[in-house]
């Protein structure tokens, strides 16, 4: 850790693993429920459950995100973050805010709009906890150096607060409502998020391959290039049944096709700059994370979201089982094992310790992986029984769930082994140090 006020980001990162906790439990909850579907059914519904779920997961994310600048910043730019004192206030903010939007799930106070369920106080709350976020970072950049790294975060640290603003829209015409609906959700994990991904992995790897940062930051201007060149259109196949005009049909299924274009190019990028740079980090649960956040969202963003996204084949698919994988493994590969990968690497540094709890986390990411490939495959196999009975043999969706009901097993199984991972997970990263990993603060360098 050069800079004390790097420490900020500790508080982040252990911030993000309390609502890790909370989207992992309610996720193994919602899989029980599938199986068992009275369990519960009147005390916490599955809706609610699933608001939960998927809320929890949204913020743990972006508070990671915020945890990540506030680490590589000050690095990148050469200074102390602006102002300390308002990032903390911002975290308590962000962890009021998500912690009272999961009680008011609870009690049934919410706006029903699917991902933006949040009661409209907590929306202004967030626009409030950005505006702190983007003036400390951004001041923070200003003042100091500037590289590629920050320039193409800040680019998508600033899309995520401009695209959020479309939540406070809700046109009465249910087409026009879900148009601008998707510009927050999908111009924010397959847009914007894909920029703060580039970044940071690019970070990660100046840091741990010691390959020549000019190098690099080309590769990073060739992913972001991609990534908003496929990424905008791309929002077109959301709109194939919404009521928008059938041009979307072309324009999305053109444009989403290529989409897998900047995850494979991370894939070539991670692995040759670790390749080309031959440095033998001590940290290599971080790199493994790293290389294996490529390598899970070119599968799960990638292969599994072409597998359903020309028009043709999205007529049958749409709404089924391979839905869920392809989101499942998607934001587990693209955005939860970033998260990881930087927080494995930040670790040691904030707590002025060499590399620890390698082996414990390297086995979490085995474990967390496994649990997911095995969760996606038993939902797509899932999915593709169902397109078949439902949507070409017009069976009823209640009597087909009934005929899926084995992969929903195998579903729940897969997901207590990445409950079980992600404990390993947090204890390997915030639990005890031994001694012997002891060092002054300051006394590791990392590789540039």
């Amino acid at each position: 850790m050069k800079y004390a006020s790097q420490r900020v980001a500790y508080w982040y990162f252990a911030g993000a693993m309390v609502l890790f906790a909370v989207q992992i439990l309610a996720g193994a909850l919602a899989g029980t429920v599938y199986v068992k579907p009275n369990l519960l059914s009147e005390l916490l519904p599955f809706n609610i459950i699933r608001m939960i779920h998927t809320n929890a997961l949204i913020v743990w994310l972006l508070m990671g995100f915020f945890g990540c600048a506030y680490y590589l910043v000050p690095e990148e730019a050469e200074r102390d973050i602006e102002s300390p004192t308002l990032a903390y206030v911002q975290l308590g903010l962000l962890m009021a805010g998500a912690l009272s939007a999961v009680a008011g799930y609870t009690l049934r106070i919410h706006e029903g709009r699917e991902f933006l369920e949040q009661p409209l106080w907590i929306k202004a709350a967030i626009v409030v906890v950005a505006l702190i976020f983007l003036y400390n970072v951004s001041m923070t950049v200003l003042k100091g150096r500037r590289t590629a790294v920050t320039s193409v975060l800040l680019l998508g640290l600033w899309g995520i607060a401009v695209f959020w603003l479309f939540a406070f829209y809700t046109p009465s015409n249910i087409a026009l409502d879900k148009i601008y609906w998707w510009y927050i959700v999908h111009l924010w994990v397959e847009g914007v998020w894909e920029l703060v991904m580039a970044s940071v992995l690019a970070f990660l790897m100046i840091k741990m391959t010691g390959v020549d940062r000019e190098v690099i930051e080309k590769w990073l201007y060739s992913i972001v290039g991609l990534a908003l060149f496929s990424g905008l259109l791309g929002t077109g196949h959301h709109y194939y049944w919404i009521g928008a005009p059938g041009y979307w049909q072309w324009i999305g299924s053109i444009f989403s096709a290529l989409e897998i274009a900047p995850f494979f190019a991370m894939v070539i990028f991670a692995f040759s700059m670790m390749f080309r740079g031959r440095r033998d980090h001590p940290n290599r649960a971080a790199m493994l994370w790293s290389l294996g956040c490529t390598v899970g969202a070119f599968f799960g963003a990638g292969i599994w979201g072409f597998m359903h996204t020309l028009s043709f084949v999205n007529y049958y698919s749409h709404g089924t089982q391979v839905t869920a994988a392809h989101g499942h493994l998607a934001f587990f590969g693209a955005y939860v094992m970033l998260n990881l990968a930087l927080i494995s690497y930040a670790m040691p540094y904030l707590r002025g310790r060499q590399p620890y709890g390698q082996t414990l986390n390297m086995l979490s990411f085995w474990l967390m992986t496994t649990g997911m490939a095995v969760m996606t495959f038993a939902l797509t196999f899932a999915g593709a029984i169902q397109i078949h009975l439902q949507r070409v043999l017009g069976m009823g969706y209640m009597e087909v769930q009934d005929q899926i009901a084995p992969f929903y097993w195998v579903r729940l199984g897969a997901g207590v082994v990445v409950a079980v991972a992600a404990v390993l997970y947090i204890w390997s990263v915030f639990g005890p140090v031994p001694a012997r990993k002891a060092v002054p603060l300051g006394a590791m360098q990392p590789a540039e």
